[in-house]
């Protein structure tokens, strides 16, 4: 017991302490556990005798013996979150031992004068106030006393403690106790009394008329510190009285940025509540370009009548911009839970092109530990689903690290599955391979399944897929193997007559397999395709029937099964093997194997017994079954609200609150308009109306311009839309600044907001000379939706009282500078921080564009290849055949007159090195001009850019004229959809290329091509066999055949059985190589080598018929 006293002799407290510790020392008994227990007691006895003592500073020190310094540091340290925090108590409490006989000794000490005491005191009561209630409500007077205390701190704590005493007796005292607290000067008794609503709600429910009341004077406090708290009183006690918050809807949306990090959670989510019953959807505006479709019989009067209706502009709500803008900054904060709250919010009630400005932030949150990076992962993986194009461009972010857990693993790889498109499922392919090598066998098992899903998902690479697992069933790792069995047999199911090879090659695994998942999916598979594999199947009956008796329960039903199926196919070989299986599992240990037994013996062996159904036997068995769907397990999450229990654990937990559908109309919007209280006055400027009114009128017709211009312009008519919006937002908040204005500007002066004023009206008027010069720059930035929308936000912010004006100057000479600097450079690419979240736009972004192809060091570094020397082997050279066949574009008809051919001229585009050129042939086939002939809006899948051809001011009639576009198609078939406009109409057209038209012919000697060749191997590689016409064996016509078919070089052959073509993609440059061995007889093999599998897969199948036909 020397530890113990040398413990007391180390805190501050005196001699009398000390003597008290040596006392208690002295008297502990020698015996074992007795003398322990011993030990305890008189050390509280001993604080007991401090409790009581008359001088302060030993009743100090034994309540920092109870609760802690290290404790009392910690309250004085977080002050305001007490009640949100976990309890750190250190000494007694801390380390579980019970201080709760201490409690008499304790409460004594309420009344006490030395503030330091009463803080520890309080601090004790609100943890033991619930157990000793009896002992609580004896110094009810005393708490009651303490709520007039002079001290902010006394009268708070005296709150919490009466609030923490659960006795239905002193209802009416809380709620006494809670009204004047509610109307208490400090802001931090304010809050706590709305911490006590809480409590109180849940002892007693029927006060809850009375607490709302409370609740709505609350709402209206200015103050930062009580509006998280009062917003979590009104979601727990009356989450459905919206009407509560309309008047403080844009004063909560203006203090959301000074509110703390947990208030700022609670508020978010419940203004996306809000604000999905308030505002009408954003997400029509997105249908405006797929609208367009015209009626070819209908009038013009009634296209017009229509096209007005369905033209009617999506005018967002300037509250709703107002919501989306202030949580905006909210994405850089260093608390997680904020970011996800904010990212719910923009995937719940923005519009779908700005919402992609939260995966950027998500993808920072993956660099914390594991358990948020848990959290934000099954947000991404329900996102990823709807909507690819947010995370495509960081597809790199999701791939695995060996340190991460498997959990994390998963979900990553759920997550590049649902990324997976013909542009990098060739990547994936490569990242799957060396994740299948994991010493992790539960993530290697899960990549084995993800490969199976892309399969299903991309058609392009169900083969190579298919391949490649099936090289997986030689790997010396029985669960890798058996995995891949379970995946094959769901492929097969798809095209199984193409396939008697592999099931060939199943059967045969049954004497190694041992996990009876996989053996149960290898007879499974023999039993389907019995009448494909007759030879085999019944040899693989008469090794099942040997080892029947020892086999796993799931494995003994696929026996059954099988024997089934073969005595109704072939009864002469396995009649007898059939009729001894059934015997054995008659008397089988499992009852289900003894039912089923019954059931197909019944079904199967005809007997007097047998009813109508045993002729209908073969069908039952043999049915046609239907594949099966490898689907998400995120798929049927997303009607939960992102960020929440409910989502993760994909069942509604309790307090849930469902989002509810948006409003068809949206409700009056007059009811969240605050009058100007006479306060406000003393903010307001003499004369502030009549001077403002002019400025804005002058702004409001820059931006109407500004719209137009973008609506006519190239590009940015999206952009143009939402700066629109992002505009009409702003003036909205300047029309309604004073009410929540007022709770803002809590410090300056009168004579400040003046010079304030003065100050901006100085710059508009400056603004106003040069808006001519400043319209042709805008003009030219228009394509930047990012720079529009940063510099919206901050024109929005520097009319905001709560902003200084230094900071508004230096953020507009920084934004200046940024503006020249981009006009001076010339690069289309650049990276971006995953910090600098204000000039981002996935949209327009050119860093948005994700890359199909990998660099070559990454390449180098997975498959140890040397590409270093490509450049010297690979060089473009001029086609060998150019089809002149043309493609409709724009039919007469469908033009009103105006027709559009185009062609691919399968020479190198002038416009950019990735770009596929493109000849288009406008024809004017009417008797009148046609007028402003030029490309409107473009809608592009990700990724995809096009350089479009200079506006022709007319077009004669019967005139014709060829431009010129490029377009980079990013190495897929994907379609490039926009408009062809003329002065007065505008008509949707698209252009989807060939796949042959994807590459340039590239000149190499017959050395590096064998050499590429060999490197890209494995599931590189895509074969066929073709029989091919007698007429078409001459080289003369194979080499005709190949390049109509696609734009690709030949290259020398030294024998003439083997004809050999390459080429390169236009967009990454990786090569195809062609080559065309024709063997005895009418066949030939038709082999192409690429790291692009997808084009290389679709490139054999438009070459396999042309090739085949006479």
């Amino acid at each position: 017991m020397s530890g113990n006293s040398f413990a007391y002799n180390e805190q501050p407290g005196g001699g009398e302490a000390m003597e008290l510790g040596q006392e208690a020392t002295a008297t502990i008994s020698p015996s074992g556990a007795f003398g322990l227990f011993s030990s305890d007691l008189k050390k509280n006895e001993d604080l007991k005798q401090m409790l009581e003592s008359n001088k302060d500073s030993a009743k100090l020190d034994a309540m920092k013996r109870i609760v802690g310094q290290p404790w009392l540091n910690w309250c004085e340290r977080i002050g305001p979150a007490l009640w949100l925090a976990p309890w750190p108590h250190p000494q007694l409490i801390a380390k579980g031992k019970n201080a709760s006989e201490l409690f008499p000794a304790v409460v004594k000490n309420v009344a006490s004068k030395n503030i330091e005491i009463k803080k520890l005191v309080y601090v004790y009561l609100v943890r033991y106030a619930e157990e000793q209630q009896d002992l609580a409500l004896l110094s009810i007077s005393t708490f009651q006393r303490a709520l007039k205390d002079p001290n902010q701190l006394i009268r708070a704590s005296a709150l919490r403690v009466l609030s923490s005493i659960r006795v239905p007796i002193i209802v009416p005292i809380m709620m006494l106790a809670i009204k004047e607290a509610s109307a208490d000067l400090s802001p931090y008794v304010r809050k706590n009394a709305a911490h006590a609503i809480q409590k109180l709600y849940s002892l007693d429910p029927e006060q809850k008329e009375m607490l709302i009341e409370v609740i709505e004077k609350l709402l209206k406090d200015k103050s930062t510190l009580v509006a998280g708290s009062v917003v979590m009183a009104f979601e727990e006690v009356c989450p459905d009285r919206i009407d509560l918050i309309h008047k403080n809807y844009r004063k909560l949306c203006n203090l959301l940025v000074d509110v703390e990090e947990w208030g700022q959670v609670v508020i978010i989510h419940m203004l996306t509540r809000y604000a999905r019953t308030q505002f009408v959807s954003p997400w029509r505006e997105n249908d405006s370009l797929e609208d367009n479709d015209k009626n070819f019989y209908e009038s013009d009067d009634e296209q017009k009548e229509k096209t007005d209706e369905r033209k009617k502009p999506y005018t967002m709500d300037p509250d709703h911009r107002l919501l989306i803008r202030n949580t905006k900054p909210l994405l850089q904060s260093r608390n997680a839970a904020v970011v996800m709250a904010v990212a719910q919010l923009y995937w719940h009630i923005a519009p779908k092109s700005e919402a992609g400005i939260i995966s950027k932030s998500l993808v920072r949150l993956l660099r914390s530990n594991r358990e948020v990076q848990y959290i934000v992962l099954q947000n991404i993986a329900t996102m990823s689903i709807q909507r690819k194009g947010m995370f495509e461009p960081y597809l790199k972010s999701f791939y695995v690290r060996s340190t991460d857990p498997t959990m994390i693993k998963t979900l990553k790889l759920e997550i590049l599955t649902n990324l997976a498109n013909e542009a990098n499922i060739s990547t994936l392919l490569r990242e799957f391979q060396t994740y299948v090598k994991s010493q992790d066998k539960q993530f290697a098992a899960a990549t084995i399944q993800t490969i199976g899903r892309c399969a299903t998902n991309i058609l392009e690479v169900t083969d190579t897929c298919l391949s490649g697992l099936v090289c997986l069933l030689s790997n010396k790792d029985e669960i890798v193997v058996a995995e891949s069995v379970v995946v094959i047999k769901k492929l097969l199911q798809m095209q199984p007559a193409q396939h008697g090879e592999i099931i060939r090659h199943m059967a045969k695994l049954l004497d190694s397999i041992t996990v009876p998942v996989a053996r149960a999916s290898i007879l499974w598979l023999i039993g389907e395709n019995c009448e494909r594999v007759p030879k085999i199947a019944p040899d693989v009956l008469r090794k099942m029937a040997k080892s029947f008796t020892s086999e796993d329960d799931l494995v003994k039903l696929q026996i059954l099964n099988l024997g089934a199926k073969l005595y109704l196919t072939n009864s002469k070989q396995t009649k007898l093997l059939t009729q001894y299986i059934l015997n054995l599992g008659k008397y089988d240990q499992n009852y289900d194997i003894r039912d089923r037994t019954r059931f197909i013996r019944q079904l199967i062996v005809p007997n007097e017994k047998s009813g109508a159904l045993s002729k209908y036997a073969k069908k039952i068995f043999l049915a046609q079954k239907p594949a099966p769907l490898l689907e998400s397990p995120f798929k049927d999450r997303d009607h939960f609200q992102l960020g929440t229990l409910s989502h993760i654990l994909n069942t509604k937990a309790s307090g849930y609150l469902e989002l509810s559908d948006w409003p068809e109309v949206a409700p009056d919007p007059s009811v969240r308009n605050v009058e100007v209280i006479e306060l406000a006055k003393e903010w307001t400027p003499s004369g502030k109306p009549k001077k403002e009114n002019p400025a804005k009128k002058f702004y409001s017709e820059s931006e109407e311009e500004e719209d137009s211009s973008d609506s006519s312009s190239d590009s940015g008519s999206e952009s143009g839309s939402e700066s629109g919006e992002q505009d009409e937002g702003d003036s909205s908040d300047d029309s309604s600044e004073n009410p929540s204005g007022e709770s803002e500007s809590d410090s300056g002066s009168e004579s400040e907001v003046e010079k304030k004023r003065l100050a901006k009206r100085s710059s508009k008027t400056k603004g106003k000379g040069d808006s001519e010069d400043e319209k042709e720059k805008e003009k030219s930035e228009t394509s930047d939706s990012s720079g529009a929308e940063s510099s919206s936000i901050e024109d929005s912010s520097s009319e905001s009282e709560s902003e200084s004006e230094n900071e508004s100057k230096s953020r507009k000479i920084t934004k200046e500078k940024e503006n020249k600097t981009k006009q001076d450079r010339n690069a289309v690419t650049k990276n971006i921080s995953l910090l600098d979240l204000d000039d981002f736009n996935p949209i327009s972004s050119p860093v948005a564009c994700p890359t199909p192809a990998l660099p070559t060091s990454l390449i180098a570094d997975l498959e140890g290849l040397n590409l270093s020397n490509s450049s010297s082997v690979i060089s473009v050279s001029t086609p060998v055949f150019v089809p002149m066949k043309s493609h409709v574009l724009l039919h007469r008809m469908s033009g009103k007159g105006l027709a559009a051919h185009y062609f691919f001229s399968r020479q190198p585009c002038i416009f950019g090195a990735k770009m596929v050129s493109v000849q288009i042939t406008l024809n004017n086939t009417t008797d009148r001009k046609i007028e402003n002939i030029h490309i409107g809006g473009k809608k592009l899948p990700v990724g995809m850019e096009m350089y479009i051809f200079n506006p022709i001011d007319s077009l004669d009639p019967e005139g014709s004229i060829t431009v010129s576009m490029g377009i980079d198609f990013c190495d897929s078939t994907q379609t490039a959809s926009f408009q062809l406009c003329t002065k007065d109409d505008c008509f949707n057209v698209n252009i989807q290329p060939p796949v042959g038209e994807l590459l340039l012919p590239v000149a190499m000697s017959e050395k590096d091509f064998k050499k590429e060749q060999g490197m890209l191997t494995g599931m590189n590689e895509t074969s066929t066999t073709i029989i091919i016409a007698p007429q078409n064996f001459t080289s003369s016509l194979i080499l005709q055949k190949v390049v109509n078919v696609a734009n690709v070089g030949v290259v020398p052959s030294g024998q003439d059985s083997i004809h050999r073509f390459a080429a390169k993609t236009v967009h990454s440059g990786s090569l195809m190589l062609v080559t065309v061995e024709l063997k005895e007889g009418p066949t030939a093999q038709l082999i192409i080598n690429t790291e692009k599998t997808v084009i290389g897969s679709v490139l054999l199948r438009e070459l396999k018929p042309v090739l085949s036909q006479g």
